[in-house]
């Protein structure tokens, strides 16, 4: 049964505690970070460096911002991740958590702080459940190596199918952390949907382990429960369009919340989660992946939409949908073993094949392509059946934004990769207008992604002269996709880079529902400070 009632657990001992308050008594009055790395050093063996040699190596993610920490720790159990929290809240020190720091948005760079490194946060090691088929799992692993080890150790039998392009470098907890996503369509291709348990640390220390469906949010709020008090932690209300989303914290207009996807996506201004289950899929006995060369674009959008509309055909039964389209052609390695036109565009679909034999699957795909597009020749499909072949795809892939950043840095300008996302009845309109913006102001890009969710990226590729101007494309486009019913971020979440984006989407009333939230537990704002929202002032 469930309840909104959470009962947190103390998992600091009456020493420890007391420590930590002796500590901090003093801390405040000398604010002196040596004395901090020293007290996590020898009381309570923590790996902790105020070496700026050091430090600023944590200080940095992928999107580039610049960041600064007075030092870093790198705990190794929830134990000593409590101690930190609990420690960081009484003496008001902000705290950044940081995981694979493969992020895009600047939410693992710190403005000051502590940064909390979850490098080496691996234990337990990963574990596959196959009665319940689910596999539990330090968040601190590198995600792509949980896979494996689900593979391995399930026989081969069972996968874990979340598969974001980051997921070589991406932890775990950094995944539920910003709901991430890969190729697969659909709520299956995103985390939200396979997490089933969390342990989760709050900003003051305090454990919460929840299970999916434990508890639920009433008159839109939980009752955080411990032995001297109630906290009354409102969850936010604004409307969120239900489709791939990774843009702020999870809502519901009705004020009713599963506290595990209140956690998922929401970037680490609730907690830390340090240990997590997650649901596991059949693994497929075969793959049969397909590279579908077109003659423009606006074949591609008729295929989607006939798709959509077929009744024998379901999103969920494919694994990828990706789009190749505009100047893609431009910048992709291997380009001659995928199109011989150079203005083609091209879908890779990827279909899991389960019981039915190879041929059969493929056949029924050639019909469904002969019934859709017009003059259709099967010469324009490539199997991709092999592992060199799947091998030469993958590098084509992600050749793009590679050498797509190879010019950004040769022009020294800042790069511009949206991540909206539309309702399929809006695809069209706000593809149109993003071209006609971009054309119309003389700007390179090229455009790729995941057409199966109407989500593609723009990577707008301005000169010097074109920055100012780029940039305000950029918000032209973010508006445009609020218009249509969409968001700003379809994976790679807020941080600090899309503050703005979140309030042009949703507006300051849901500004202001976010800030209500984290104060009720985190009424300091040390935790992951300036994600979503602005931090306070002072």
């Amino acid at each position: 049964m469930s309840t909104h009632i959470i009962k947190l657990q103390q998992i600091l001992s009456p020493n420890e505690l007391n420590l930590i308050e002796q500590f901090s008594n003093n801390f405040i009055q000398s604010q002196d970070f040596n004395l901090l790395a020293e007290f996590f050093s020898s009381k309570f063996n923590i790996d902790t460096s105020i070496d700026q040699d050091i430090v600023s190596s944590f200080a940095i993610d992928s999107s580039n911002m610049t960041g600064f920490a007075n030092g870093v720790c790198r705990p190794k159990s929830a134990i000593e991740c409590s101690v930190i929290f609990s420690t960081c809240y009484q003496c008001k020190i902000p705290i950044t958590i940081t995981g694979g720091q493969s992020n895009l948005t600047g939410s693992a760079t710190p403005k000051g702080g502590i940064i909390v490194s979850t490098v080496k946060l691996t234990k337990p090691d990963i574990s596959v459940d196959l009665e319940n088929q689910t596999v539990s799992t330090a968040t601190g692993i590198i995600l792509e190596n949980m896979r494996i080890a689900v593979k391995q150790q399930s026989l081969n039998k069972l996968i874990y199918p979340v598969d974001p392009t980051s997921r070589e470098d991406a932890s775990v907890g950094g995944t539920i952390s910003t709901n991430a996503s890969g190729f697969i369509p659909g709520d299956n291709g995103a985390t939200r949907k396979w997490v089933e348990e969390i342990e989760f640390i709050l900003p003051n220390g305090k454990l919460i382990f929840a299970k999916r469906n434990q508890y639920i949010s009433e008159n839109g709020e939980f009752l955080l429960e411990s032995e001297n008090e109630t906290i009354r932690f409102t969850v936010p209300t604004y409307s969120r369009p239900k489709i791939k989303n990774a843009s702020g914290p999870y809502s519901s207009p009705n004020g009713v919340l599963d506290f595990v996807d209140l956690i998922i996506g929401s970037e680490g201004i609730f907690g830390l989660v340090t240990k997590c289950v997650f649901k596991l899929a059949e693994n497929p006995v075969h793959y049969l992946d397909l590279f579908l060369t077109l003659q423009s674009e606006k074949v591609a959008l008729q295929l989607l939409s006939a798709l959509d509309k077929q009744s024998d055909f379901s999103w969920d039964s494919v694994l990828a949908f990706e789009y190749f389209g505009y100047n893609c052609i431009k910048f992709m390695d291997h380009r001659d073993n995928f199109f011989s036109n150079e203005n083609a565009v091209g879908i890779y679909v990827s279909i899991p094949i389960y019981k039915d034999d190879f041929e059969n699957v493929a056949k029924e795909w050639i019909d469904r392509f002969h019934s859709i597009i017009p003059h259709f020749k099967e010469e324009n499909v490539i199997v991709l059946q092999d592992s060199q072949s799947r091998r030469k795809f993958f590098e084509a892939r992600h050749s793009m934004p590679a050498n797509a950043l190879e010019i950004i840095r040769k022009n020294e300008v800042n790069g511009i990769v949206t991540d909206t996302i539309v309702p399929p009845g809006n695809f069209n309109k706000f593809l149109k207008y993003t071209h006609k913006l971009l054309r119309d102001n003389y700007i390179e890009y090229l455009l790729f992604g995941h057409l199966g969710d109407c989500h593609l990226h723009f990577h707008i590729l301005p000169r010097q002269d074109q920055q100012t101007v780029a940039e305000k494309c950029y918000q032209l486009i973010i508006e445009k996709s609020s218009e249509l019913g969409g968001v700003y971020s379809a994976e790679h979440g807020t941080g600090k880079r899309k503050r703005t984006d979140f309030l042009k989407c949703y507006g300051q009333d849901a500004v202001n529902q976010v800030i209500k939230s984290k104060a009720c537990i985190d009424p300091y704002y040390i935790l992951n400070r300036g994600n979503v929202i602005e931090p306070p002032p002072g």
